[in-house]
């Protein structure tokens, strides 16, 4: 039975594919932020001249579907690898990140004069 996924395992996967073929001196962090941007750029490329529609259903095309989540991977193992070398916990970042953006965008609230809040002039 093989171990279930989750980050800590990959990342330990991917370290010790790269240590065996010896990449590590080239896993510097600019380099690994560089081919996470590269990826990233390469996932875009899929939907850049897709209307909306059509993006909302590339996966329903198994060619595209394929191209989507092979570059979805490329991104992921580059952040995970720019996390290790770096020492960030990817999932500690991401929940500090969100409290820090419900600090900075709180939920509306009566009387502010958001759309619906029920003050006159709400847009409602």
């Amino acid at each position: 039975m093989t171990e279930p996924l989750d980050l800590a395992r990959l990342q330990r996967r991917l370290a010790r594919f790269a240590a065996a073929r010896n990449w590590q001196p080239y896993h510097t962090p600019k380099n690994l932020a560089a081919a996470l941007s590269v990826e990233a750029s390469e996932l875009v490329e899929i939907f850049q001249w897709l209307t909306p529609e059509e993006s909302a259903r590339v996966m329903e095309d198994p060619g595209r579907a394929h191209r989507v989540r092979d570059e979805v991977a490329d991104v992921l193992a580059y952040l995970l690898q720019f996390c290790e070398v770096l020492g960030i916990d990817p999932l500690t970042a991401l929940d500090d990140k969100i409290d820090r953006n419900e600090r900075r965008f709180p939920l509306p609230g009566p009387g502010d004069g958001t759309p619906g809040d029920g003050t006159p002039g709400d847009g409602a």
